[in-house]
Protein backbone atom coordinates (compact mmCIF):
# COMPACT_ATOMS: atom_id res chain seq x y z
CA UNK A 1 0.00 0.00 0.00
CA UNK A 2 1.43 3.23 -0.86
CA UNK A 3 1.85 6.02 1.31
CA UNK A 4 1.14 9.58 0.43
CA UNK A 5 4.27 11.80 0.10
CA UNK A 6 7.72 12.22 1.20
CA UNK A 7 9.99 15.77 0.64
CA UNK A 8 13.83 14.61 0.11
CA UNK A 9 16.10 17.10 2.07
CA UNK A 10 19.64 17.04 1.49
CA UNK A 11 22.01 18.70 3.95
CA UNK A 12 25.39 20.07 4.20
CA UNK A 13 26.84 22.47 7.26
CA UNK A 14 23.79 24.49 7.42
CA UNK A 15 21.72 23.65 10.18
CA UNK A 16 20.55 27.19 10.77
CA UNK A 17 19.14 26.96 6.82
CA UNK A 18 17.30 23.39 7.28
CA UNK A 19 15.42 24.41 10.25
CA UNK A 20 14.22 26.97 8.79
CA UNK A 21 13.15 25.20 5.53
CA UNK A 22 11.77 22.34 7.61
CA UNK A 23 9.68 25.49 9.97
CA UNK A 24 8.29 26.68 6.32
CA UNK A 25 6.33 23.66 5.90
CA UNK A 26 3.00 24.57 6.45
CA UNK A 27 0.12 22.08 5.14
CA UNK A 28 -3.24 20.43 4.99
CA UNK A 29 -1.25 17.14 3.99
CA UNK A 30 0.38 14.64 6.09
CA UNK A 31 3.97 14.49 4.64
CA UNK A 32 7.25 12.40 5.84
CA UNK A 33 10.22 13.69 5.38
CA UNK A 34 13.91 12.15 4.80
CA UNK A 35 17.09 14.13 5.55
CA UNK A 36 20.44 13.08 4.16
CA UNK A 37 23.26 14.49 5.50
CA UNK A 38 25.87 14.50 3.40
CA UNK A 39 28.81 13.94 5.56
CA UNK A 40 28.42 17.18 7.59
CA UNK A 41 31.05 18.96 10.21
CA UNK A 42 27.45 20.73 11.76
CA UNK A 43 25.92 18.38 13.67
CA UNK A 44 21.78 19.07 13.83
CA UNK A 45 19.39 18.45 16.96
CA UNK A 46 17.63 15.83 14.82
CA UNK A 47 15.44 14.77 18.26
CA UNK A 48 14.19 18.30 17.98
CA UNK A 49 13.29 18.17 14.84
CA UNK A 50 11.68 14.98 15.27
CA UNK A 51 9.64 16.48 18.33
CA UNK A 52 8.26 19.71 16.95
CA UNK A 53 7.67 18.32 12.87
CA UNK A 54 3.75 17.98 13.24
CA UNK A 55 2.96 16.73 10.00
CA UNK A 56 4.44 13.11 9.92
CA UNK A 57 7.77 11.17 10.26
CA UNK A 58 11.19 12.80 10.23
CA UNK A 59 13.89 10.20 8.96
CA UNK A 60 17.47 10.75 8.99
CA UNK A 61 20.62 9.03 7.25
CA UNK A 62 23.94 10.32 7.54
CA UNK A 63 26.84 10.25 4.88
CA UNK A 64 30.36 9.05 7.03
CA UNK A 65 32.21 10.88 4.10
CA UNK A 66 31.09 13.45 1.70
CA UNK A 67 29.44 11.92 -1.48
CA UNK A 68 28.14 14.91 -3.51
CA UNK A 69 24.49 15.92 -3.88
CA UNK A 70 23.94 13.41 -6.70
CA UNK A 71 24.28 10.14 -4.42
CA UNK A 72 22.86 11.93 -1.49
CA UNK A 73 20.24 12.55 -3.43
CA UNK A 74 19.81 8.73 -4.99
CA UNK A 75 19.39 8.39 -1.26
CA UNK A 76 16.53 10.14 -0.89
CA UNK A 77 15.29 8.64 -4.02
CA UNK A 78 15.91 5.07 -3.29
CA UNK A 79 14.62 5.44 0.27
CA UNK A 80 11.10 6.87 -1.38
CA UNK A 81 10.92 3.96 -3.57
CA UNK A 82 11.42 1.06 -1.46
CA UNK A 83 8.78 2.67 0.95
CA UNK A 84 6.23 3.10 -1.45
CA UNK A 85 5.80 6.87 -1.75
CA UNK A 86 3.45 7.73 -3.95
CA UNK A 87 4.57 11.02 -4.61
CA UNK A 88 7.81 12.33 -3.94
CA UNK A 89 8.86 16.25 -3.22
CA UNK A 90 12.15 18.22 -3.02
CA UNK A 91 13.27 21.05 -0.72
CA UNK A 92 16.59 22.00 -0.35
CA UNK A 93 18.13 23.71 3.19
CA UNK A 94 17.61 27.58 3.37
CA UNK A 95 14.68 27.59 0.76
CA UNK A 96 11.39 28.27 2.27
CA UNK A 97 7.86 26.65 1.07
CA UNK A 98 4.73 29.10 0.97
CA UNK A 99 1.48 27.83 3.18
CA UNK A 100 0.08 25.14 1.60
CA UNK A 101 2.36 24.77 -1.52
CA UNK A 102 2.69 20.94 -1.16
CA UNK A 103 -1.34 20.67 -0.68
CA UNK A 104 -1.69 23.10 -3.83
CA UNK A 105 0.67 20.66 -6.41
CA UNK A 106 -0.54 17.71 -4.65
CA UNK A 107 -4.06 18.13 -5.28
CA UNK A 108 -3.45 19.28 -9.00
CA UNK A 109 -1.62 15.53 -9.43
CA UNK A 110 -4.42 13.86 -7.89
CA UNK A 111 -6.39 16.11 -10.82
CA UNK A 112 -4.28 15.83 -13.73
CA UNK A 113 -2.78 12.06 -13.32
CA UNK A 114 -1.21 12.13 -16.43
CA UNK A 115 1.28 15.04 -15.38
CA UNK A 116 4.14 12.93 -13.29
CA UNK A 117 6.25 16.31 -12.77
CA UNK A 118 5.03 19.77 -11.62
CA UNK A 119 6.96 22.20 -10.75
CA UNK A 120 6.23 25.80 -9.39
CA UNK A 121 7.73 29.53 -10.30
CA UNK A 122 9.59 30.94 -6.89
CA UNK A 123 11.05 34.04 -5.72
CA UNK A 124 14.71 34.57 -5.81
CA UNK A 125 16.34 35.94 -2.76
CA UNK A 126 19.53 36.77 -1.85
CA UNK A 127 21.87 35.45 1.74
CA UNK A 128 19.66 38.53 3.29
CA UNK A 129 16.86 37.26 2.23
CA UNK A 130 16.18 40.23 -0.20
CA UNK A 131 14.08 39.68 -3.23
CA UNK A 132 16.36 39.99 -6.42
CA UNK A 133 13.50 38.72 -9.20
CA UNK A 134 10.64 36.21 -9.82
CA UNK A 135 11.17 33.28 -11.81
CA UNK A 136 8.04 32.20 -14.27
CA UNK A 137 9.45 29.28 -15.87
CA UNK A 138 7.21 28.13 -18.67
CA UNK A 139 4.20 26.20 -17.88
CA UNK A 140 2.44 23.90 -20.51
CA UNK A 141 4.49 20.52 -21.37
CA UNK A 142 4.72 21.85 -25.61
CA UNK A 143 6.64 25.09 -24.15
CA UNK A 144 8.68 23.13 -20.98
CA UNK A 145 9.56 20.36 -24.18
CA UNK A 146 10.82 23.39 -26.19
CA UNK A 147 12.92 25.77 -23.37
CA UNK A 148 14.40 22.65 -22.27
CA UNK A 149 17.12 22.56 -24.76
CA UNK A 150 18.00 25.95 -23.55
CA UNK A 151 18.16 25.44 -19.75
CA UNK A 152 16.46 23.66 -17.32
CA UNK A 153 13.09 25.18 -16.84
CA UNK A 154 12.37 23.56 -13.47
CA UNK A 155 13.31 25.15 -9.72
CA UNK A 156 14.81 21.95 -8.42
CA UNK A 157 13.58 21.99 -4.90
CA UNK A 158 10.12 22.88 -5.50
CA UNK A 159 9.20 19.99 -7.54
CA UNK A 160 6.59 17.05 -6.93
CA UNK A 161 6.75 13.95 -8.67
CA UNK A 162 4.76 10.65 -9.28
CA UNK A 163 6.91 7.71 -8.06
CA UNK A 164 6.15 5.75 -11.43
CA UNK A 165 8.63 8.01 -12.80
CA UNK A 166 11.37 6.04 -10.84
CA UNK A 167 10.61 2.82 -12.26
CA UNK A 168 12.24 4.32 -15.74
CA UNK A 169 14.29 6.81 -14.33
CA UNK A 170 16.05 5.25 -10.79
CA UNK A 171 18.37 7.83 -9.95
CA UNK A 172 20.28 11.09 -10.55
CA UNK A 173 23.13 10.55 -12.85
CA UNK A 174 26.49 11.00 -11.33
CA UNK A 175 28.28 11.85 -14.54
CA UNK A 176 27.32 15.57 -14.83
CA UNK A 177 28.50 17.73 -11.20
CA UNK A 178 26.53 20.31 -11.00
CA UNK A 179 23.83 19.25 -13.86
CA UNK A 180 22.19 16.35 -12.52
CA UNK A 181 19.25 17.68 -12.01
CA UNK A 182 18.65 19.37 -15.41
CA UNK A 183 19.99 15.83 -17.06
CA UNK A 184 17.08 13.86 -14.34
CA UNK A 185 14.39 16.72 -15.74
CA UNK A 186 15.72 15.68 -19.14
CA UNK A 187 14.88 12.20 -19.13
CA UNK A 188 11.66 12.81 -17.32
CA UNK A 189 10.11 15.23 -20.05
CA UNK A 190 11.72 12.50 -22.84
CA UNK A 191 9.24 10.07 -21.00
CA UNK A 192 6.47 11.75 -19.31
CA UNK A 193 4.13 14.75 -19.17
CA UNK A 194 5.34 17.73 -17.01
CA UNK A 195 4.30 21.36 -15.97
CA UNK A 196 4.93 24.07 -13.88
CA UNK A 197 2.21 25.37 -11.68
CA UNK A 198 1.45 29.21 -12.40
CA UNK A 199 2.31 30.39 -8.74
CA UNK A 200 5.08 31.84 -6.63
CA UNK A 201 5.15 29.23 -4.29
CA UNK A 202 8.60 29.53 -2.61
CA UNK A 203 11.54 31.53 -1.76
CA UNK A 204 14.67 30.12 -3.48
CA UNK A 205 17.70 31.21 -2.12
CA UNK A 206 20.62 32.60 -4.85
CA UNK A 207 23.81 31.23 -2.25
CA UNK A 208 27.13 32.30 -3.84
CA UNK A 209 28.99 29.54 -2.01
CA UNK A 210 26.61 26.64 -3.34
CA UNK A 211 27.79 24.57 -6.27
CA UNK A 212 26.57 25.60 -9.38
CA UNK A 213 27.99 29.12 -7.93
CA UNK A 214 31.31 27.79 -7.36
CA UNK A 215 31.73 25.40 -10.25
CA UNK A 216 29.60 27.56 -12.89
CA UNK A 217 32.16 26.98 -15.79
CA UNK A 218 31.94 23.36 -15.22
CA UNK A 219 28.39 23.18 -14.39
CA UNK A 220 27.68 24.86 -18.11
CA UNK A 221 29.86 22.39 -19.62
CA UNK A 222 28.00 19.46 -18.59
CA UNK A 223 24.93 20.82 -19.69
CA UNK A 224 26.03 21.49 -23.09
CA UNK A 225 26.51 18.09 -22.45
CA UNK A 226 23.35 16.98 -21.89
CA UNK A 227 22.03 18.97 -24.53
CA UNK A 228 24.58 17.48 -27.08
CA UNK A 229 22.78 13.94 -26.10
CA UNK A 230 19.25 15.19 -26.29
CA UNK A 231 20.62 17.33 -29.52
CA UNK A 232 17.87 17.22 -32.70
CA UNK A 233 18.35 19.45 -35.77
CA UNK A 234 15.91 22.56 -34.76
CA UNK A 235 15.79 26.00 -33.53
CA UNK A 236 15.41 25.26 -30.09
CA UNK A 237 18.87 23.14 -29.47
CA UNK A 238 20.60 24.81 -31.97
CA UNK A 239 20.39 28.11 -30.45
CA UNK A 240 20.73 26.36 -26.59
CA UNK A 241 23.90 25.13 -27.52
CA UNK A 242 25.63 28.58 -28.68
CA UNK A 243 23.72 30.32 -25.59
CA UNK A 244 25.72 28.61 -23.17
CA UNK A 245 28.83 28.58 -25.18
CA UNK A 246 28.18 32.47 -24.72
CA UNK A 247 27.49 31.57 -20.59
CA UNK A 248 30.67 30.41 -19.97
CA UNK A 249 31.94 33.76 -19.66
CA UNK A 250 30.07 35.36 -17.91
CA UNK A 251 29.76 34.35 -13.95
CA UNK A 252 26.51 34.01 -11.67
CA UNK A 253 26.72 36.84 -10.00
CA UNK A 254 26.67 39.00 -13.28
CA UNK A 255 23.80 37.22 -14.46
CA UNK A 256 21.96 37.15 -11.50
CA UNK A 257 22.15 41.27 -11.74
CA UNK A 258 21.16 40.87 -15.68
CA UNK A 259 18.01 38.82 -14.59
CA UNK A 260 16.96 41.24 -11.67
CA UNK A 261 16.83 43.94 -13.71
CA UNK A 262 14.98 41.52 -16.80
CA UNK A 263 12.39 39.90 -14.33
CA UNK A 264 9.57 40.89 -12.61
Amino acid sequence: MFKELIIIIPHYNNPKGLYASINSIREKLKADIIIIDDGSQEEINIKQLKSEYKLGTIFYKKNELNKGIAKTLNIGLNFAYNNKYKYIARLDAGDLFYKNKLTIQHKYLEQNPDVKLLGTWGSIVDSNGNHMYNLKHPTSYKEIKKAMHLNSVFIHPSVMFSSVILKEIAEYPTNYFAAEDYAFFFSVINKFKAENYPEILMDYFADPKSISSIHRRKQVKNRIKIMIKNFYFGLYPIYGIFRSLALLFFSRDLLNVIKSKSYK
